[in-house]
């Protein structure tokens, strides 16, 4: 059964490479998240050899081992932003991040014609991928694979977003109910959206498609 799930997926996301590609976008596909870590770590790193890091909230991100293969690296300006220094501290360390050579994060979904989609709290992840890093490089598992942008903002709004809620013990009504309410909440992580519908300048964007369910 496994395999032909598999299968399945290493169909559908050789169709989305493809119309990624064709939108100006760097993608690769593996089939785990260790070929991710590797392809990253050997091939992507050296050839953009950039000298400045930092990212984007990211549960693919850590899943990968790309976090703690990083963050200890005395070679490259590594600006952690998942390290806590206060709000203040937090703000400035994200607004320094949006001009590092090399920014990485998820997103929240990738549509069959090669759209990314996504919604943030403060803005930080999309005002990176929209402009600011000179690369980005981006990690999707296959369950983030929708047909349009319409089916995006749903799996957004009725599935990740709640979800994330609670991950991050956000105090809205969506955490309690796991439902959107479309809520006043100050703790609300439903701000900005962008939806990314081709890199530019082409190949700035980087992504790779991996053949396992990962993240929100």
């Amino acid at each position: 059964m496994y395999k032909e799930v598999n299968d399945f997926w290493e169909i559908r996301l050789k169709r989305v490479q493809q119309n990624l590609q064709e939108n100006g976008f760097n993608c690769f596909l593996v089939q785990d998240c260790p070929e991710a870590k590797t392809l990253v770590l050997d091939e992507i790193f050296p050839g953009l050899n950039p000298a400045s890091v930092s990212w984007g909230g990211s549960s693919t991100f850590k899943d990968s081992g790309l976090y703690y293969a990083l963050k200890e690296r005395s070679d490259i300006e590594i600006l952690d932003t998942f390290k806590s220094r206060g709000q203040e501290g937090n703000l400035e360390l994200r607004r320094q991040a949006l001009l590092v050579d090399l920014f990485i994060t998820g997103t929240n979904a990738i549509t069959e014609q090669g759209y990314l989609a996504n919604l943030d709290m403060i803005g930080n992840r999309v005002g990176a991928l929209v402009f600011g890093p000179r690369k980005v490089l981006i990690l999707c598992g296959r369950n983030k694979i929708v047909s349009d942008v319409e089916a995006a903002m749903d799996r957004i709004k009725t599935y990740s977003a709640p979800a994330n809620a609670l991950r991050l013990k956000k105090k809205t009504p969506c955490a309690r109910t796991a439902y959107c309410h479309d809520c006043d909440s100050p703790d609300r992580i439903c701000n900005v959206w962008s939806i990314t519908v081709k890199s530019f300048p082409k190949g700035r964007i980087n992504v790779i498609l991996i053949n396992e369910d990962l993240g929100l």
